[in-house]
């Protein structure tokens, strides 16, 4: 495996590291028909979880077997993929060394009405599944934020301790965030800045809009005439915010949406110079050959081929 100036740069970053963190950094880099461009496709499916089975699955009831998304995610040449224990465990023999894969710890459900995870995976058992790196979401501005950074900090030392990269979801909810206030600007921004502080090696937020929610954020954005009207200005924010361009960040796919409003918003991730797309329910919902088409329409846009 020969690295391109894309991956050395990436890892030039990553300070402080040890070797095992980078090697499986560079799997996830490497992997796929993104492999060695510095961007990311992954699929996540902890919708499950998150939503319920019939919400997530029954629009493509293949999909309530763990075994398609796997081949999912392999055949359509992904990064890697990311799901809770129990669906990694349902494919992990048979799809051993075929794609790197991401152990989500923590999730939510819809049947109660607070903002807060439970930790139903641990970092042995990601080292047990062969897991590249294991995924924590965090919750900023929720009553249990400060929970949830402490039990990602010592999740995250001792991720680190044996080589395992850390990957974390952060979306602001709760609290006082309004709706509106979850996607906004200036809260998405400073939810990616706590994720690179937490010491996330790749993080995940949603595409934000122009919206400002923080009275005191909303004075410095006009007063420095911080350029936020277009996504490919606010993605490029979103980097700026995690340490200056040095952590890898991938925006989520978000509810199910038009192919068209999609391949727009990726684009501009793209040209905002985001690492990448972390897309669940707008793929694994379609039928299979529909889905691969989609990420392979998606890869081309990274490439800039589309």
């Amino acid at each position: 495996m020969v690295y391109t100036d894309n991956i050395k740069q990436i890892l030039r970053n990553y300070e402080n590291t040890n070797a095992g963190i980078k090697s499986n950094l560079v799997k996830i880099l490497m992997n796929g028909k993104l492999g060695g461009t510095g961007r990311l496709l992954i699929l996540p499916v902890d919708q499950g979880h998150e939503h319920g089975p019939d919400k997530s699955f029954m629009k493509n009831p293949d999909a309530y077997d763990p075994s398609y998304h796997y081949n999912l995610a392999i055949d359509a040449g992904l990064s890697a993929y990311a799901a809770p224990l129990g669906f990694l465990e349902a494919g992990a023999e048979t799809f051993a060394g075929q794609i790197p894969t991401i152990l989500k710890i923590n999730s939510s459900n819809s049947l109660i009405g607070i903002k807060n995870q439970s930790k139903n995976g641990t970092v042995k058992e990601a080292l047990r599944l062969g897991c590249t790196a294991v995924g924590f979401t965090i919750y900023p501005g929720s009553e249990y934020q400060f929970e949830m950074m402490e039990e990602l900090k010592e999740l995250a030392l001792e991720a680190k301790s044996v080589g395992l990269a850390v990957v974390v979801w952060s979306y602001p909810r709760g609290g006082n965030i309004s709706k509106e206030g979850e996607t906004a600007i200036d809260i998405c921004a400073y939810a990616a800045h706590m994720a690179a502080l937490l010491g996330a090696h790749i993080i995940k937020v949603k595409p934000p809009t122009s919206h400002l929610s923080l009275p005191e954020a909303k004075k410095v954005y006009e007063e420095q005439n911080i350029p936020v009207a277009t996504l490919e200005e606010r993605i490029a924010h979103i980097k700026q915010c995690t340490f200056e361009n040095k952590r890898l960040v991938v925006f989520s796919g978000g509810n199910a949406k038009g192919k068209d409003a999609l391949y727009d918003e990726i684009r501009s991730i793209r040209d905002g110079g985001g690492n990448g797309s972390i897309i669940g329910r707008n793929t694994f919902q379609r039928p299979r050959e529909e889905a691969l088409a989609m990420l392979n329409d998606i890869t081309n846009i990274y490439l800039g081929k589309f």
